[in-house]
């Protein structure tokens, strides 16, 4: 890294400090307590250009590659704070940015830049799909200069706090394509208008604060000029933009990592029992240590993968690792900060039960790490393909 570019990344967690300080544990607790979501924390990172940061200048953006979206997620997560409610206006917008017409990009992506128009929902897995998702049976049928759309989607994060919504949709039968990839297509729904004409959200309460629901579309239309891309081209243009999710998901992880080890090895230091502070002990001291070296290890692969993703290549296999990693280094890093407070670990004042349960999430999604293996096991390793 440059000097240049590490002085932005030193500007970018100074910025973020002092936004999760002010927005510090209690703001969290309440929000957890209420089941409400974050919005002033959202509007504050948005102020800040934040969340933009990705997007082009010409678009009203900061322009900065992945590898510093990277720093401004870790930094929230790492000073106690939680991107889940705003991380997809950093990587849905991409696929408008790579895929879409001008016209498109121009419509709409300034709005994003400045906080105007919300980009968080993505559209993509389906009840009887789940991650099987060119078996999605959502249908978009062209009729004139629209689409109309039926079906069903879950698990679709901040549905009820966006304005459009990236849209996987059938418009060719799965029985009528050469490959079951074919005949997907992505659209650009504008959500005000389809919930004044047939489309629904009913929210899906989970053990952590995280708004994600079901979305129901029921004869639903859409303008024509809502499809990105090509049609039926749609699960390609999906999956370029799951490496930036995979890679920004990562960078949480190990933000929520760096969170779970400080706060373990502040507690252990301070905490007297028997005379002696528990830090001294081995027994708190290796897993500590232990979790310390896989957040490392897991960053590294993260860095790669950032490295990778900007030079253009193929960064699938380094950011399907750097999420599974990450992922797995987090969550054994929740469950030593847990161990390591003991019973006060499950108390709300410490902050250390929530994100245990935020951290947990990560292993199942956006992926889970069973899929990743696989992904593994069939693209590096070259043996049958099991899914």
């Amino acid at each position: 890294m440059s000097d240049e570019q590490q002085e932005i990344v030193t500007q970018l967690r100074d910025t973020v400090k002092k936004v999760c300080e002010e927005f510090a544990g209690e703001y969290w607790r309440e929000k957890d307590r209420e089941r409400q979501y974050p919005k002033e924390f959202v509007d504050r990172l948005t102020e800040l250009g934040l969340l933009a940061a990705l997007i082009p200048e010409e678009y009203g953006g900061s322009g900065l590659p992945i590898s510093m979206g990277v720093e401004i997620l870790k930094a929230i997560h790492e000073f106690g704070g939680n991107a889940g409610a705003c991380h997809a206006q950093m990587y849905t917008m991409g696929t408008v940015l790579r895929h879409g017409s001008p016209e498109q990009k121009q419509k709409y992506l300034p709005g994003v830049a400045s906080g105007e128009l919300r980009l968080q929902a993505f559209g993509v897995t389906e009840p009887t799909a789940g991650t099987d998702t060119t078996s999605i049976s959502t249908v978009a049928v062209r009729d004139g200069d629209k689409y109309i759309v039926n079906g069903q989607k879950v698990w679709t994060s901040r549905a009820l706090q966006s304005d459009l919504m990236i849209l996987l949709a059938r418009t060719t039968a799965k029985d009528k394509v050469a490959k079951r990839a074919d005949g997907l297509s992505v659209f650009l729904v504008d959500m005000r208008e389809a919930k004044k004409n047939g489309m629904s959200i009913n929210p899906i309460r989970t053990m952590i604060n995280h708004s994600t629901n079901a979305v129901f579309f029921d004869n639903v239309p859409i303008p024509a000029d809502s499809l990105i891309g090509e049609e039926g081209k749609g699960f390609r243009y999906i999956l370029s933009g799951m490496n930036a999710e995979r890679i920004l998901i990562a960078a949480e992880c190990i933000g929520d990592a760096r969170w779970f080890i400080k706060k373990a090895s502040d507690y252990a230091r301070e905490r007297v029992v028997f005379g002696r502070p528990i830090g001294q002990n081995q027994g708190i001291q290796f897993p500590i240590a232990q979790a310390y070296a896989q957040t490392v290890a897991a960053e590294a692969v993260l860095e790669k993968a950032c490295a990778v993703y900007e030079s253009g290549g193929n960064a699938g296999t380094l950011a399907n690792l750097s999420k599974m990693l990450a992922s797995e280094a987090s969550w054994a890093a929740a469950d030593t900060c847990m161990q390591t407070h003991g019973g006060f670990g499950v108390a709300e004042e410490y902050d250390v039960e929530r994100k245990f349960r935020e951290a947990r999430l990560y292993r199942i999604a956006p992926i889970s790490t069973n899929l990743i293996l696989s992904y593994i096991a069939e693209h590096e390793l070259e043996l049958p393909r099991s899914y």
